[in-house]
């Protein structure tokens, strides 16, 4: 009877002292899966470059990403709730390094407000680009936009801006117009070395040096709109800090990729902003595309299905040439080792928003480019050339701004267009207009 009893009393004590720790264990286990979102058995490419994780697992809390890798690398605690991607492809948010937000409204520019930026940033984003580097025509209401970024909740494309282009005469009066855009709190400042074919007078050098010196002066980095090779080379060798177009006159010299590349100085192609200056001149094949049709006004397509109005654009013949020219030069930058960023000037009537990223994509395939290639240089190197640090890559740490397709742009670049969901911080991105 007394053995019973011992018996009895180890057991009990043995029951109380494995008890404690195992609740403790599934205490710890729920606050560690309290928030945290698994997104698994999915394809991972995570915008470094490197291979792609097979059987990836990309985990996400709070609008981070807390873990990416090998199902057999990640554990996922118990409770965690799972998204189950079925062998979809996930990378990391397409980054538009030059786009324009805000100003249009239809086929009509002179729209600048509050409700259309917020509208243009959603659209960007269920086109999987989701963040937007403004490059010019933005008001003063975009340092609010862009600080309403913190919020929990966002799910529309990040901005940043760089507040009116400024053109002068002088290297005073520009210096003058820089300190006033600079009060605005932009990300970049814009100008303009360009005379459009001739037409115009072009920005002298004296003035963009100062313009450039200004903009320093303000801590600010300065992006140039450019068409000209010795331009190029002027901005770059004057300080420029980005060139926001292709060289388009004539082939890149190996000077012009050593100032990229010793000046750490990131080439913009914006090949969709010369296919926008002819393409509708007869019907587009993109006006058939569901992809483009999902979000496509039909009043803006029968404007410019229309005669009299695709007659206008016969005037852009002279930037089909600049085109082939562009292509060529992108591949000779990228193969020189200069760091390209994607970027498609969209914005303006005409160049549509979200949409012509994609185009864009298919160009610089066209150019060369390999989709891996292309794809870095729409995501990481992206990030870098525009100063940012949380986005652009899906890595630890790493703001959760993803886009998820059925097919893998690995295969084939086009197939970015197989988007089912979009994720910014972690937040899905609504499909609906």
């Amino acid at each position: 009877m007394r053995n019973e009893t011992a018996a009895v009393i180890i057991v009990g004590l043995l029951t109380v002292t494995c008890s404690a720790p195992d609740q403790q264990a599934m205490e710890a286990t729920a606050q560690s899966s309290e928030g945290l979102v698994a997104f698994v058995d999915a394809r991972i490419i995570d915008g470094t470059g490197a291979d792609a994780i097979e059987n990836g697992v990309l985990l996400v809390r709070d609008g981070r990403i807390e873990a990416v890798g090998t199902a057999e690398e990640v554990p996922i605690p118990l409770g965690t709730k799972r998204v189950d991607l079925g062998d979809r492809t996930i990378f990391p948010g397409l980054i538009n390094t030059h786009g324009h937000v805000g100003d249009t409204l239809g086929l009509q520019g002179g729209n600048y407000s509050e409700e259309n930026v917020l509208e243009h940033l959603a659209l960007y984003a269920r086109y999987g680009v989701t963040t937007v580097n403004s490059l010019g025509g933005d008001g003063a209401l975009a340092g609010g936009v862009r600080a309403a970024e913190g919020s929990s909740g966002l799910d529309r494309a990040r901005l940043l801006f760089a507040g009116p282009v400024v053109n002068a005469a002088s290297p005073e009066d520009i210096t003058e117009l820089i300190n006033e855009v600079a009060s605005m709190g932009p990300n970049f400042i814009k100008i303009r070395v360009d005379d459009n074919l001739g037409r115009t007078r072009k920005m002298a050098p004296e003035v963009y040096g100062a313009a450039i010196e200004a903009a320093h002066t303000n801590e600010l980095p300065l992006a140039s709109h450019l068409f000209y090779l010795d331009d190029a080379k002027g901005l770059l060798k004057a300080g420029a800090d980005f060139l926001a177009h292709s060289v388009r006159d004539q082939p890149v010299d190996q000077e012009l990729i050593d100032l990229l590349i010793e000046k750490n100085v990131c080439y913009c192609p914006t090949l969709t902003r010369e296919i926008s200056t002819f393409v509708y001149e007869e019907r587009p094949d993109f006006f058939d595309d569901p992809f483009f049709l999902a979000e496509a006004d039909p009043a803006v397509i029968r404007t410019l299905e229309d005669p009299a109005r695709q007659r206008t654009y016969q005037a852009g013949a002279p930037y089909k040439e600049a085109l082939q020219v562009a292509l060529a030069n992108l591949k000779a930058v990228s193969d020189g080792g200069a760091t390209i960023a994607m970027g498609t000037d969209s914005g303006p009537p005409a160049r549509f928003q979200g949409y012509f990223a994609h185009i864009e994509l298919v160009l610089m395939a066209e150019a060369g480019l390999t989709p891996i290639q292309i794809l870095v240089a729409s995501t990481s190197a992206a990030a870098r050339c525009i100063g940012l640090e949380e986005v652009g890559t899906l890595e630890a740490g790493k703001l959760a701004d993803f886009v998820v397709t059925t097919a893998n742009p690995l295969d084939d670049i086009t197939n970015t267009r197989t988007i089912e969901s979009v994720w910014i911080s972690g937040n899905e991105v609504p499909r609906q207009r």
